[in-house]
């Protein structure tokens, strides 16, 4: 870093001095062509009269983003930007990687789209290769086209299997917004004031942070909390005094003796990347199988390599689920989705007649088999590991320097970075301030997103094929913003 040129940039106040010397930004290894589309003022006008008002815009003024590639995107002006955010976790390989673009080329030259009522090539090929990714008996795989259709297609499938309505999922979890979702989906900010959440139940989040019970042994994360912890080696007793509270659930607001299903995440991902106690996902399904009940694992941001050491999230808890859904980095932003479970499971899915247009389309699946491909040739888990570790211990030090940052977590290329106003408190950073931080990061051409309750984590989910270059040069934006804010 030291030996690149260095961008004197100006503090904004008019007396004309400089505040900061940030490091340019790694080279993209492409020019981008000229955009020639809708104007910016044009696209904004269609977007408050012609699209819902519901949609989320980010930054105070939105940007248009209008080519992609790899870790990097151009806005309308031609100003790059370091993607951290991957749209929405879901960018997995690259923007535009050229292997999966050209796989998708290729197959839409041949055969766009034929419904899975037809044999078709594509759907059997990448069925087989994706159930070989997958431990145990996971080996019947339904295609849908979204995190949310998985989710509800495992929900309904849960119920028809075990014969019990009832569901549990854990507090601050994030599944999808739709009506059948949102009561599984225990975040305020995110349901609407209708009925919803029949026979869903919500267990305490095992949070070692923000919890009650946590310390500084419990996350399986290069960063723990600053809190102190009794814990020996190979125990967790936050972990096990989480699991007590599932019992609580399974006790007195289950059916007697009996469960249907159990949602969880591996690491929660709206929630602000929260990470629970080492060994309390293990607990919590031998007591819901002990119920008769089956667990669902909800990898649509934690799989396909992204967490690191494992290819999926739930392989880092040594747990194998009965169920697992799959969407976003699936297809690298391609519409792609799935539920992977167990012949005896996905029999019980034929008491009746079920489809999807588009689940299964042979693009998708060309799509998905790249990505699968990729994955594997170019090292992407491994990458995921390493730089996201390096990323990880980088964040940490900052804590040395900044009280603003109260805890640094995840695992790989999947981190959370909680701003706080009194770090001892963990009062969280007003949003105002949040949001000067995350506008700084913007303008000097990092995106990244928010997350938590409190819109106070920092979500950093890139493409999984950035570099230790792009780390330092998000460490050095990151340092000014913090610096600004002090000021």
């Amino acid at each position: 870093m030291a030996l690149r040129t260095l961008r004197r940039t100006l503090c904004g106040r008019q007396c004309g001095c400089f505040y900061s010397s940030i490091p340019e930004m790694p080279p993209a290894g492409i020019t981008p062509q000229k955009y020639t589309g809708i104007s910016y003022d044009d696209a904004m006008k269609v977007r408050k009269s012609h699209l819902t008002p519901a949609l989320l815009t980010y930054y105070k003024n939105p940007i248009m983003i209008v080519q992609g590639h790899m870790q990097w995107l151009w806005d309308t002006e031609g100003k790059r930007y370091l993607d951290l955010f991957g749209g929405i976790v879901t960018v997995s390989v690259g923007h535009c990687h050229p292997k999966v673009t050209e796989r998708a080329k290729k197959q839409m030259d041949n055969l766009w789209h034929t419904t899975n009522i037809y044999l078709h090539p594509t759907i059997h090929e990448y069925a087989e290769k994706l159930a070989s990714k997958l431990p145990g008996n996971l080996k019947v795989v339904y295609f849908t086209n979204s995190g949310s259709e998985a989710n509800d297609l495992a929900v309904l499938m849960a119920r028809m299997h075990t014969g019990v309505f009832d569901i549990i999922s854990l507090r601050n979890a994030y599944h999808g917004a739709s009506p059948y979702l949102m009561g599984l989906t225990a975040m305020s900010t995110w349901r609407f004031n209708v009925p919803t959440g029949f026979g869903i139940h919500q267990s305490m989040n095992p949070d070692p942070y923000r919890g009650p019970w946590g310390g500084a042994n419990c996350r399986d994360s290069p960063s723990q909390t600053l809190r102190s912890c009794d814990c020996g080696a190979g125990e967790c007793q936050a972990g096990v005094k989480y699991a007590e509270q599932l019992e609580d659930v399974l006790r007195f607001s289950m059916p007697k003796d009996k469960c249907g299903a159990f949602f969880a995440e591996s690491i929660q991902g709206v929630g602000g990347t929260t990470q629970f106690p080492k060994n309390f996902l293990k607990r919590a399904f031998d007591m819901v199988r002990s119920k008769g009940g089956i667990c669902i694992s909800d990898e649509v941001q934690t799989g396909f390599g992204r967490l690191g050491e494992h290819f999926w999230g739930f392989e880092n808890h040594g747990v194998i689920p009965d169920i697992v859904t799959m969407a976003k980095g699936i297809g690298n932003g391609f519409p792609l989705a799935a539920v992977v479970t167990s012949p005896e499971i996905a029999l019980s899915m034929a008491k009746a007649l079920h489809f999807n247009t588009y689940g299964g389309n042979p693009l998708a699946c060309a799509v998905g088999s790249a990505v699968l491909d990729v994955i594997k040739e170019e090292k992407i888990q491994e990458n995921a590991a390493s730089t996201g570790t390096y990323f990880i211990l980088e964040l940490r030090k900052m804590m040395d320097e900044f009280e603003t940052i109260g805890d640094v977590r995840g695992k790989g290329l999947m981190i959370g970075v909680e701003l706080v106003k009194e770090r001892e408190k963990i009062t969280p950073l007003p949003v105002d301030d949040v949001n000067k931080i995350w506008e700084f990061m913007r303008d000097h051409g990092i995106l990244v997103g928010k997350g938590g309750i409190f819109g106070n984590v920092l979500r950093i989910k890139p493409p999984m094929c950035i570099s230790k270059a792009d780390v330092d040069f998000t460490i050095a934006v990151f340092r000014e913003a913090l610096k600004t804010l002090a000021r």
